[in-house]
């Protein structure tokens, strides 16, 4: 894995705009070079302190469009880790530059970071520890072009998944979302999957340990340059979510405690 350092000051004295907490922003990247730089573009660089990009093995030059953006940390993987591989390593390093919130966006500017402010207000004062970017809410993605069977797929799976684990939120499936410091000290996100099923094994987790989280309308995008998983990588992901939906019930019930809720 190699890493790329850029000197580069962020001005320190926003910190207390958000009640004093560094706000860290992660890039999980793959094949990004043609949207990365308008994504970065819109961070909201007044209240974020430090930006991650991991590179994923990408196949185009994604590591190198970032540091010439002047992103201050660049990972790249030597080989494809996954997307929850991906994840494992921003999150790690986000820890490791002392964080005390961080917020996952895709770089393919599928969401938007306009949002960065209501997202990370809400656990910079301690509303929620966790807060997701709902694209349910305000029917935000079938406006933005999702497909119809991916938009019934997550309705039924979040159905399936707010039943068995006594949850009442509009989406699991957002690639959107931002986490306090703390809820990583209760959960462990190495024992998750390196797949896709990665980002719903960790909201499982955060449900298991009694977190509550809380969500903000957010539109999104589906266009040619968007990240997006084929039909049956989404089959796979689905039969996922569904395994993880059960563990969790399980493990709620004393029954079996699968190593993702130990």
């Amino acid at each position: 894995m190699l890493e790329i350092h850029l000197q580069f000051t962020y001005p320190h004295y926003f910190y207390a705009v958000l009640n004093g907490k560094k706000i860290a922003v992660v890039l999980p990247a793959y094949n990004a070079a043609g949207t990365v730089a308008k994504t970065y573009s819109e961070i909201p660089m007044e209240i974020v302190d430090v930006v991650i990009l991991v590179d994923d093995a990408s196949k185009d030059n994604t590591s190198q469009v970032a540091q010439d953006l002047g992103i201050a940390h660049v990972i790249r993987h030597e080989s494809n880790k996954g997307y929850g591989g991906n994840q494992k390593s921003c999150y790690t390093k986000a820890l490791e530059l002392g964080s005390d919130i961080i917020i996952m966006l895709h770089p393919d500017y599928q969401y938007t970071p306009k949002l960065i402010h209501a997202i990370a207000g809400v656990i910079a004062y301690e509303v929620y520890p966790v807060v997701l970017g709902s694209r349910i809410l305000g029917k935000g993605a079938l406006k933005g072009g999702m497909p119809m069977y991916k938009y019934v797929s997550n309705r039924v799976l979040t159905l399936f998944q707010n039943i068995l684990m006594n949850q009442k939120l509009s989406e699991y499936h957002t690639g959107y979302r931002a986490f306090s410091k703390e809820v990583f000290d209760k959960i462990n996100i190495h024992q998750n999957s390196d797949d896709f099923v990665f980002d719903n094994q960790m909201l499982a987790q955060i449900c298991f340990q009694n977190f509550e989280i809380g969500e903000v309308t957010c539109p999104t995008k589906y266009f040619e340059e968007a990240s997006s998983i084929n039909f049956s990588r989404s089959v796979t992901y689905g039969i996922g979510v569904l395994k993880t939906a059960i563990l969790f019930r399980l493990a709620k019930w004393k029954l079996y405690t699968n190593k993702i809720f130990k």
